[in-house]
């Protein structure tokens, strides 16, 4: 993300380098944690919608070209999942075995093609799997 143009103190600074050596698993307790502790809700960048929705506008929507891969449940052969998880996000066996437990985003922005190629994975490995 080298197109950033914001200017940020030392502290800040030191807090987003920090935040970006997080593991997956960390980043999604510290949101959990603001989320519970501020209500600040962390959601899936997304295109804004115009006000009045497409209808008003007479224009289609357009397709969704990126998901998120998100693991539901892990199902019965957490084993297996825990193999894709750590084979897709690069984990290490305990923070991927934390993953498959709790659940949650597997990979971010995912092309539609890459997206559903990785879910095959997981479901094929016993674990239900959205796209979002």
């Amino acid at each position: 993300m080298s197109d950033v143009t914001i200017a940020l103190s030392k502290n800040e600074q030191g807090v987003v380098d920090a935040i970006e050596k997080l593991t997956v698993v960390e980043a999604n307790n510290v949101a959990k944690y603001f989320e519970e502790k501020y209500g600040i809700v962390a959601a899936a960048a997304a295109a804004p919608v115009a006000a009045g929705g497409a209808a008003a506008g007479g224009e289609e929507e357009e397709a969704k070209t990126e998901f998120n891969v998100v693991l539901k449940d892990a199902g019965a052969q957490k084993i297996a999942v825990i193999k894709v998880v750590r084979e897709i996000t690069g984990l290490g066996l305990a923070e991927a075995k934390a993953l498959a437990e709790k659940g949650g985003v597997i990979k971010e922005e995912a092309k539609k093609e890459e997206a559903e190629e990785l879910k095959k994975k997981f479901e094929e490995a016993g674990a239900k799997v959205e796209l979002e």
